[in-house]
């Protein structure tokens, strides 16, 4: 993979080996850096000093910068010079194992450390027990010229704690990262390799003795009798240092050992150094994954966590790696060099095939954290203080981390489509055909996929435009209005006759609005089956009373009236408009500026829906409470410099405390749709401001640091929780993440707005009020908005 390093004067500098250098931390390195760079654009780029021993040379890619023959104690104190001299150069991060540095214990690396002027990070890939006194010294002397230290595993932290004396506060545990994987069915990949009738073991990495791949081969026997089709690959080539140091004895040793076992039809060597797409193939198809090594201060292990994201059930030795994970029923730990127990537990597992997929299902959630898009975050986040140049914005939040937008896929929506309607939900990232189809979901999906094809011009985008309006048309009713829930045969569902369907029958006549305005683009057939629809709902939408029923229809009713310019769906939208004012009078306050005694879901489309009255009607009032309740509500959503919507564990309740955690895409969603339009309408660019960071919830500004969306599919999670991440990706979740996508794409290619102190942009009344202010306004003011002019 290659990638063009930003034009920016602020580096990291990365000490480590590096590609094409065969080994776990090159690898390692290169994965967090490719991530760092997908995930952040400018302020910041990583650039690397590759690690050389020997006299090999090799040919770098692009972001090498330096190089360390590490056997030439001299080399370490230029290289430091070099560093020092290097303006660009605002933070050191290196990457330590002991055997990667020259001198006793590595102890050469102390001459560039205790020599640099700029700031250090050391990543500590193994922290040994019981050290002695040389090696204590080694790693104190490190900790000390380092200003953080980053380890893998919380075994690792409290080694550092316990037996070498570091304090806590420089520690950060920030795990291996692992590879973004998609979940697959199993046995759809076995066919693929021809391999539906085996059951398949698998192992693989850098090959070694200290693997210990012969106490797998010794407890094959032991279970061919009841399982006569197994088959265990042996992934990966020959360590580079053992071929060094003493050739292919070692696999030598293990072929002869598998013909001496009678296993020539049970093992299979791939004898070369997989790329990624096809080894997480293999680990994808992989029943069982065996790890054998038989070193018990072996830190950490990166197969280790690719087989976990891979959804491989595993039998481990007990290395500090292992113990810390394999809890949750994700695997099962065997002794060293213990055939015997190794053929136990792979007979469980290999019986029990629910066991198997269960244990993979929860191996594959617990490493959802550790993609490497969100190992990016967490080290970005450890270094981004080093950086000079911070961006404060309007919002009043102070930043380096500016993050790069993904790219647009529509892969999960087309998973998620059938010749009926979008599907629900999904179990991770498998459609649940049992979930049926909802209004709701094709309404949203109807909007989402009219903005993508008025954006890309995308000619597939029509056929599924066509698939959501056939189903809105098949949910109405004879009296106009619609049903919502219906079952995967096709069959409306009970749910219907006791559930209100208010908010659906609104959102259904948003859809249909977002259509028609969409004229000039989309075939004429669509245009006259959405304008039939639209119109026979007409004689219903007088009946809406919730909230954001009125304010979904007030939407599609604008739409509505742009393309057809007609009287009669103004005065509709009027006196809808005036149902919202009516129930804002009813219920705000000093303090408590909204519609409603409590926020609840969806909440920005109600300021939206006033402004949308306004912009239909020019009616003043509008826009005020607009803006007004919109500020408040704004004042609840933004802390910290993030996002923290209302959660669905409980409503936010007038003078109550919010409750925490429980946030979901739509509502995030929601309030981008909303800063769009207040940005369009008041060319503030605070709102353009806010935005971004709302945008960014997604791609990781929240409280786990963890990314909402799926990078491979365009799928998003389907909620974020006090410690996790909902991984399941419902057609709601991707259909919001979508829209919020496309309008940040929209949004920053415009030119930025001078920011205007008149916040309506024209004078509206006789009383000029900051928007700080209105608290302070008696109630009977606040319900005249038609004297009172904003200023911001």
């Amino acid at each position: 993979m290659h990638y063009t390093i930003p034009n920016t004067q602020q580096e990291v500098l990365f000490i480590t080996s590096y590609p094409p250098r065969k080994c776990g931390i090159a690898t390692y390195s290169k994965d967090l850096i490719h991530a760092i760079h997908r995930k952040f654009k400018a302020p910041f780029s990583i650039r690397v000093c590759a690690l050389e021993e020997g006299s090999q040379t090799r040919t770098y890619p692009q972001e090498v910068k330096y190089s360390l023959q590490t056997s030439d104690p001299l080399a370490y104190i230029e290289l430091a010079r070099k560093i020092n001299e290097d303006e660009a150069v605002k933070k050191v991060f290196v990457q330590h194992e002991f055997g990667l540095f020259g001198g006793d214990y590595g102890e050469y690396l102390l001459r560039l450390l205790y020599s640099l002027e700029k700031p250090v990070s050391v990543t500590f890939h193994t922290v040994l027990p019981s050290p002695d006194s040389k090696r204590q010294t080694v790693v104190q002397s490190i900790a000390k010229a380092c200003d953080n230290i980053v380890v893998m595993t919380k075994s690792s932290s409290a080694l550092l704690q316990e037996e070498y004396n570091l304090s806590p506060k420089k520690i950060s545990v920030i795990p291996h990262g692992t590879h973004m994987v998609l979940w697959k069915n199993k046995q759809q990949l076995k066919r693929a390799y021809q391999l539906e009738d085996r059951l398949i073991l698998s192992t693989f990495g850098l090959l070694s003795p200290n693997k210990s791949i012969e106490t797998a081969l010794e407890a094959l026997p032991l279970l061919m009798d009841r399982f006569p089709n197994i088959l265990y690959f042996v992934l990966g080539r020959t360590h580079p240092g053992v071929i060094q140091n003493e050739g292919e004895v070692y696999r030598k040793f293990l072929e002869d050992r598998v013909k001496e076992l009678g296993l020539s039809d049970h093992v299979h060597f791939v004898n070369r150094y997989l790329e990624l797409e096809e080894l997480l193939e293999y680990l994808r198809l992989t029943d069982i994954y065996l790890f054998t090594s038989k070193d018990p201060h072996q830190a950490v292990s990166g197969t280790f966590a690719y087989a976990m994201s891979s959804a491989c059930p595993i039998i481990s030795t007990p290395i500090p790696h292992a113990v810390e994970m394999l809890h949750n029923n994700t695997g099962v730990i065997v002794d060293f060099r213990k055939p015997e127990q190794l053929a136990e537990a792979a007979k469980r597992l290999l019986t029990k095939r629910e066991l198997r997929e269960q244990m993979g299902r929860n191996a594959f959630h617990q490493t959802r954290a550790t993609v490497w898009e969100n190992t990016a975050i967490s080290h970005a986040h450890l270094f981004n203080s080093y950086l000079s140049v911070r961006d404060t914005d309007k919002t009043g939040n102070t930043t380096t981390l500016n993050y790069s937008l993904p790219e647009i896929h529509l892969e999960h929506i087309y998973a998620l489509t059938n010749n009926v309607g979008i599907i629900q939900f999904s179990h991770i990232s498998n459609p649940d055909l049992g979930s049926g189809y909802t209004l709701d979901d094709n309404a949203r999906a109807l909007i989402a996929l009219c903005m993508h094809y008025r954006q890309t011009r995308d000619p597939g985008a029509l056929g599924l435009i066509s698939t959501y309006l056939n189903f809105i048309d098949y949910c109405q009713q004879p009296n106009g209005r619609f049903l919502n829930y219906v079952d995967q045969n096709r069959e409306f569902h009970v749910q219907n006759n006791y559930i209100n369907l208010e908010d659906s029958n609104g959102r259904a006549i948003w859809a249909l609005g977002v259509v028609l305005f969409h004229e000039e683009l989309l075939p004429l057939s669509l245009i006259k089956k959405a304008g039939t629809i639209f119109n026979c709902s007409l004689s219903e939408i007088e009946q809406i009373e919730s909230p954001r029923a009125i304010a979904f229809a007030i939407k599609g009713l604008y739409f509505y009236h742009r393309y057809s310019r007609n009287k009669l769906i103004q005065d509709k939208i009027e006196e809808l408009a005036n149902k919202l004012l009516e129930k804002y009078n009813a219920v705000s306050a000093t303090n408590w500026q909204w519609f409603e005694e409590y926020l609840t879901y969806a909440n920005s489309t109600l300021p939206e829906a006033m402004l949308y009255a306004y912009l239909a009607t020019r009616k003043p009032s509008y826009k005020m409470i607009a803006h007004i309740t919109f500020e408040f509500l704004l004042s609840h959503l933004f802390k910290d410099g993030t996002i923290k919507v209302v959660s669905n564990r409980g409503w936010h309740r007038k003078g109550s405390v919010p409750y925490q955690y429980g946030e979901q895409p739509i509502d995030v969603s929601y309030t981008i749709q909303a800063l769009d339009l207040f940005y369009r309408v008041f060319k503030d660019k605070a709102y353009r401001d806010k935005m971004r960071v709302a945008f960014s919830w997604f791609l990781g500004n929240n409280h786990l640091g963890q990314i909402i969306y799926n990078p491979l599919t365009g799928g998003c999670y389907d909620g974020l929780e006090e410690h996790s991440v909902n991984l399941n990706q419902g057609a709601e979740s991707t259909l919001c993440y979508l829209i919020a996508r496309l309008i940040v794409e929209r949004i920053q290619q415009l030119p930025v707005e001078r920011d205007k102190q008149v916040a309506n942009g024209e004078e509206i009344g006789k009383k000029p009020v900051r928007i700080k202010q209105l608290a302070s306004l008696p109630q009977h003011a606040l319900k005249q908005p038609d004297k009172i002019r904003i200023l911001r």
